[in-house]
């Protein structure tokens, strides 16, 4: 029973240390700055995989009549077993991974690892030189120097849980043993408890570092597999037990040969431990094979591929029921729209009447869909993954018809509100521009009536000169003019002035041919000219020069602007007469509502003002006329 244990322990030692490296190694290659290797870790993996590994030869083979260098194994597997109590020890002082920090916690560690490397040069020697191994005075040293140990480290960790303090106390105490019975030279065939717990204390020293550093991860990732593999050697163990208590044959046999024994109960593990993969190969053979079944988690890859896709409803329902007719061996899958109930939030997801199906599809909103799946061929009937998977694709498809619907909603709200903004804007437009007009005219006429009273052949021809302009201002041009239409208005403008003030208005319009042509809103200067002339020549006994400009920047960041300067020599203003001015000014406050309306912050109206020097205003205007086509210059002197 003892050589049965110890070679059914050794091979599940072998089985539980590599998954612990492979474990190590793939936490470290994981895509995330903050992980690494830990060097304790592997250190311990490597360790325990080298014991079971050079005790499972140096201990089953020589019963077997095998001959090799037995006792260089059997020195390196005890040296690999004698260091892992140091792991165990360094594991315990540096406590949450902040490293061994204090005098005493290094003194402790570095002893530690000096004993073990000690011990396992005794034993390396005694290999060498021919003589027993493992060294009977190097597992003494092992034995008696982390008994020792024992009690400063319970001093040292104080503050650590009692669950962790008694684990790692009672994994070196199992060494301490362990290390006596190994040191006796492994004579006679012990019980099994004594082999149990001579030959087996690297497992309790791995499960004492795990769960002195990772015992969230120890306990989820490794200790489910670990518990499930001891499992399955306990379950045989117990087997032998019964079977060599109730059995004559079965003792004689064991008696006889043992090693078949083992070897049949090592077999019962193995074949244990495969057969999730058996069964999963043999499964995927009668779907896929036999019976033809789809690929579960393909199918839900393809149908969620294909939902991503679609932006249509109807499209989108119509591309999964091509999906799923091949897929299920269906006559014929189609949809349908739910007529609205009351409880539709009861309804059961799949429907299974015979070979036929309904699939409820969840969504949040009427109205609801159905997907209909018609007879299924070849005899083949609904199974339990079928309704499985139906139901996921029910969900995801109702989940991307709620996204899909939350979008259009978002959209048309928004075009709405654009729609909204626009009919609101054109109204305000044709407001501004209608309160242009009689504002124009009221000055006009005051105009003219102050010439029926000092010349009134020159007021005829002024009359005269208002009914072209008053044609020219009431022509609807849509929301937009050119900016030559818009000069003439000027010009008609400053000559009906110049009937008023003569010689004291001089005007110079400097303004590119082709500018004439750039698409401008309709009065837009005429207002500002009309303000120079009032509120800046008109205060003057000299009266002034008003200046009109029109250019092309290049050099602004937003795009091409055209810039339309109006500047005059006339009274200016100071800052708080200009505030006051635009506060309550009919022309300025509606060319600006009006640019406001039209370009929103591309455009844009500054006027810099100096009492007694003048005031220049600029209008800047997002335009795309191409300035290759600018070239010659119209002055024009009124």
């Amino acid at each position: 029973m003892g050589e049965l244990l110890n070679l059914v322990g050794l091979s599940a030692g072998v089985v539980l240390y590599a998954m612990l490296l492979v474990m190590v190694v793939r936490v470290g290659r994981a895509p995330s700055g903050q992980r690494r290797v830990d060097p304790l870790l592997l250190l311990t993996s490597v360790l325990g995989l080298v014991w079971n590994l050079c005790a499972l030869p140096a201990y089953e083979l020589p019963k077997v009549g095998v001959e090799g260098p037995i006792p260089f194994l059997t020195a390196v597997g005890l040296s690999a077993l004698g260091f892992l109590p140091a792991v165990v020890v360094h594991s315990v002082l540096r406590g949450e991974r902040e490293g061994v920090r204090g005098t005493l916690r290094r003194s402790l560690a570095t002893v530690a690892y000096l004993v073990s490397a000690l011990a396992a040069v005794l034993h390396l020697a005694c290999a060498l030189a021919g003589r027993p191994v493992p060294s009977a005075l190097g597992m003494q040293l092992l034995t008696y120097s982390f008994i020792a140990m024992v009690a400063p480290l319970a001093a040292v960790t104080r503050g650590q849980p009692g669950s962790r303090r008694a684990l790692w106390a009672a994994a070196l105490a199992i060494f301490a043993v362990s290390a006596l019975h190994l040191g006796q030279l492994h004579q006679g065939d012990s019980s099994w408890p004594v082999e149990l717990l001579g030959h087996h204390a690297s497992l309790p020293l791995a499960l004492a570092i795990l769960y002195q550093d990772y015992p969230f991860a120890f306990a989820d990732l490794f200790l489910k597999r670990a518990l499930a593999l001891l499992a399955i050697v306990a379950v045989a163990f117990g087997g032998v037990a019964v079977f060599e208590a109730q059995s004559g044959f079965f003792v004689d046999a064991a008696r006889l040969n043992p090693r078949q024994v083992g070897l049949l109960v090592t077999l019962c593990v193995a074949t244990a431990l495969v057969y999730p993969s058996l069964r999963r190969v043999t499964a995927w053979f009668v779907d896929r094979i036999v019976l033809d079944r789809p690929n579960y988690p393909s199918l839900r890859a393809d149908i969620l591929r294909r939902l991503q896709h679609q932006d249509d409803v109807p499209t989108l329902l119509g591309d999964i029921c091509v999906a799923l007719t091949p897929a299920l061996s269906s006559t014929g899958v189609t949809w349908r729209e739910r007529p609205q109930v009351a409880a539709d939030d009861g309804d059961t997801p799949v429907i299974v009447s015979g070979n036929r199906a309904t699939v409820m599809v969840p969504t949040a909103d009427a109205p609801r869909f159905a997907i209909e799946i018609d007879n299924l061929t070849g005899g083949r009937r609904f199974l339990s993954g079928d309704v499985a998977t139906l139901d996921t694709i029910a969900v995801a498809v109702a989940r991307r018809i709620d996204a899909i619907r939350l979008t259009r909603e978002r959209y048309e709200r928004e075009s709405r509100e654009q729609e909204i903004g626009k009919l609101a804007s054109e109204a305000e437009l044709r407001a501004l521009r209608a309160q242009v007009n009689p504002h124009f005219l009221f000055n006009a006429l005051t105009t003219i009536g102050y010439l029926i009273q000092t010349s009134p052949p020159r007021a005829l021809h002024t009359l005269m000169r208002l009914t072209a302009l008053l044609r020219a201002v009431l022509r609807s041009e849509g929301e937009f003019t050119t900016l030559g239409r818009e000069l003439e208005v000027v010009e008609s403008y400053l000559d009906i002035e110049r009937e008023r003030f003569e010689q004291r208005l001089r005007v110079t319009i400097d303004v590119p041919g082709r500018l004439r042509h750039v698409r401008v809103p309709p009065l837009v200067v005429q207002p500002l000219v009309e303000n120079a002339v009032k509120h800046g020549i008109a205060p003057r006994r000299l009266g002034g020069d008003v200046f009109v400009q029109a250019t092309i920047d290049e050099s602004d960041a937003s795009g091409r602007q055209l810039s339309i300067v109006i500047r005059d020599t006339g009274a200016g203003a100071s800052a708080e007469a200009l505030a006051r001015g635009r506060e309550t000014g009919v022309g300025l406050r509606n060319v600006e509502r009006r640019l406001a309306c039209q370009y929103g912050q591309a455009a844009s109206l500054s006027i810099r003002s100096v009492a007694d020097e003048g005031t220049t205003v600029e209008i800047r205007l997002p335009v795309s006329f191409k300035a290759t086509e600018v070239s010659g210059t119209d002055r024009v002197a009124v």
